[in-house]
């Protein structure tokens, strides 16, 4: 016979994934239904070399998204697991959350309102407290490193693609 707390335990591990992954692809989700309009005038920029195709977009942020909400778990088991690290953890978090917001904020800046240097400066911000996050996160959890490093890479390459459109727009 199986454990009740057991039992728990495993759903409580279950549901805090799941709730992990939700937000941030939620919350695309959500903004994404904002901006679908404007995504799709991506293609009618003048876009700088390398400008990948607009379908690349929802595939690479849903990748990006499930990723984050992989490591936000993973830095939240940590603190949960070592009580050295939960401080740390914790902060790990908040850095998490606010980058996340910024991310949701940076998609209407830049598709619907066509601020695009505001944008710009919103997603500069983002790819700092991104780097801030991934130091504080080989710190705490290896794995959840490697799965924020795509995010970082990608963010990188968003800026090329945020000025470039500013510039030739």
């Amino acid at each position: 016979m199986v454990n009740k707390k057991a039992k728990l335990t495993t759903f409580g591990k279950i549901w805090r994934i799941a709730l992990c992954i939700l937000v941030p692809l939620g919350g695309g989700f959500l903004i994404s239904l904002f901006t679908r309009d404007a995504m799709s005038q991506f293609g009618d920029f003048n876009q700088p070399p390398l400008a990948p195709p607009a379908w690349l977009f929802p595939v690479a942020w849903t990748i990006l998204y499930v990723l984050m909400g992989v490591a936000s778990y993973l830095i939240y088991l940590s603190g949960a697991k070592k009580k050295a690290k939960m401080p740390q953890a914790r902060v790990a978090l908040i850095v998490y959350g606010i980058q996340l917001v910024l991310n949701f904020i940076w998609m209407p800046l830049f598709f619907t309102a066509n601020l695009y240097w505001v944008a710009f400066a919103v997603l500069a911000l983002m790819w700092i407290l991104e780097i801030v996050l991934l130091v504080m996160t080989f710190k705490i959890s290896r794995a959840a490193f490697w799965c924020l490093l795509p995010y970082l890479v990608w963010t990188t390459f968003a800026g090329y693609l945020n000025v470039g459109i500013a510039v030739l727009n």
